[in-house]
């Protein structure tokens, strides 16, 4: 019977795989509250025996991983274990996942006598109100700058098709000779000398 040293942490709970993918996973676990923990250790081997890892880090609080270099469609199992001051905890139970195919967009589903059977999901990021408000306002403005267009257009296809009936109106407007002002010139009447004689 082996027991766990009293001044190190318990097991990890609770641990899951999620973001399940071809060629990666996320592994997450829950730590029980009022023990000191300083690190974490993963254990991660293939069923089949070909490839086993181990992860292990130190002075974080973080209560996740991901896997990364992953075979497509292969099963994976994992444990995880505390680092705490006086040393590393007893490893989790056993979590078996499946890796995804290139062409998949959904896990398969496996599970073995013994071990958790974790399901994971690809899930498709969606637009928030935010972006979609963004999309609408750009559509908007593409409609306004494309009316006003049309409009300028219009308005500078009127104003030819008048210019162009303006120069074939014939012209209304006749010039009329300057007709000469009447009445003839005054003419001074000469009068003859007129000579008197005197006789004496």
């Amino acid at each position: 019977l082996c027991l766990a040293h009293p001044d190190r942490p318990p097991s990890p709970v609770n641990v899951t795989v999620t973001q399940l993918k071809a060629n990666s996973a996320t592994v997450s676990w829950d730590v029980p509250e009022g023990d000191v923990v300083i690190g974490y250790a993963i254990l991660q081997q293939r069923q089949d025996g070909q490839m086993q890892r181990f992860i292990r880090e130190v002075n974080t609080t973080n209560r996740a991983c991901v896997l990364w270099d992953l075979a497509e469609d292969a099963d994976y199992i994992i444990q995880v274990q505390s680092i705490g001051l006086y040393g590393e905890s007893q490893a989790s139970k056993r979590v078996h996942f499946r890796t995804l195919k290139e062409t998949d967009r959904l896990p398969s589903n496996s599970s073995n006598q013994g071990d958790i059977t974790m399901e994971g999901l690809d899930k498709d990021r969606q637009l928030q109100t935010g972006e979609i408000i963004i999309i609408v306002a750009v559509l908007l403005m593409w409609a306004a700058v494309i009316a006003l267009f049309c409009r300028q257009y219009d308005i500078i296809k009127d104003n030819d098709s008048n210019n162009n009936k303006e120069k074939t109106k014939p012209s209304s407007e006749h010039s009329t000779p300057e007709r000469p002002s009447g009445g003839g010139l005054l003419r001074s009447k000469k009068k003859s000398p007129s000579v008197n004689i005197i006789e004496v």
